[in-house]
């Protein structure tokens, strides 16, 4: 079976949610994990820091680096990246998972949270990119893989909160360029996002959502551990779909990723 044995990731916003997931999956095989996240101290409303998640890597088999990071900040990045390449010998796979969300109509989106979300999604998945491209680069398999929805003009999606859909749909269209620009160049540039609703704490911000009728972050984590094994050559370009990439690789059960598998499941945004 193919395996992320060895090789190093750099996740964004990795000290909970589906950043931690994957940080953990990739750990079961013995990889190398930077925990890039701006949570280091404990937070009694949301639980987890880069330190523990960092021990949680070590205890399932990885190596870690906690790196209290914003990636709106670019020297804190490119500092990030260098530090990562330093410990563990370059960088294999970038995991552009950090966002902010705020699903407000434009009356109701004051600037500093469409700044925020602007900052943290479209351009800090181009300046993460930017800063690990070089080392990227040199990897025998190197990977982007930005959590964003396929791009759409519905104006569905847009009407409701435009500040979050041009955030979000702006994570889209840098995957897009990125893999124009270094897809020929063996870089694997896809995006991934989930078929359902995810339980993070990211639900607090979505209006009346049950979480027992969403999914755990394993299936997204899973899911990305299955496009992150493969060639870079396999695939670039491509967004992708939690519940798809797995059927690929052959799972035909899905009711242990479900929070309560008798409960209908929640359709996700701009799907």
């Amino acid at each position: 079976m193919a395996s992320l044995s060895g090789k190093t990731l750099f996740i964004t916003g990795a000290s909970r949610g589906i950043g931690r997931a994957i940080a953990l999956r990739a750990a079961q095989d013995g990889a190398n994990v930077a925990i890039a996240s701006k949570s280091s101290a404990p937070n009694p409303k949301l639980p987890g820091t880069i330190h523990s998640v960092a021990r949680e890597v070590e205890q399932a088999g990885g190596r870690a680096l906690a790196l209290k990071c914003d990636i709106r900040e670019e020297e804190q990045v490119l500092a990030a990246v260098a530090e990562t390449a330093d410990a563990f010998g370059g960088i294999d796979i970038l995991v552009n998972n950090a966002s902010a969300i705020w699903l407000r109509g434009t009356l109701d989106t004051p600037m500093k949270r469409f700044d925020l979300m602007q900052q943290v999604n479209s351009r800090g998945s181009f300046l993460c990119a930017q800063a690990c491209l070089p080392w990227l680069l040199r990897a025998p398999e190197p990977h982007i893989l930005t959590l964003a929805p396929p791009p759409s003009l519905d104006p569905k999606w847009w009407g409701p909160h435009t500040g979050y859909t041009l955030a979000k749909m702006g994570m889209g269209f840098v995957t897009l360029g990125l893999a124009a620009e270094f897809g020929p160049q063996g870089v694997s540039v896809n995006a991934l996002w989930p078929r359902t609703i995810i339980a993070t704490d990211a639900l607090n911000l979505i209006p009346g959502t049950d979480p027992s009728r969403c999914r755990t972050p394993d299936i997204v984590a899973d899911a990305a551990h299955a496009v992150l094994v493969q060639p870079a050559s396999r695939r670039s370009g491509e967004f992708l779909i939690d519940e798809d990439v797995l059927r690929e690789a052959g799972v035909e059960d899905f009711t242990r990723y479900a929070v309560d598998p008798s409960q209908p499941l929640l359709p996700d945004l701009f799907l």
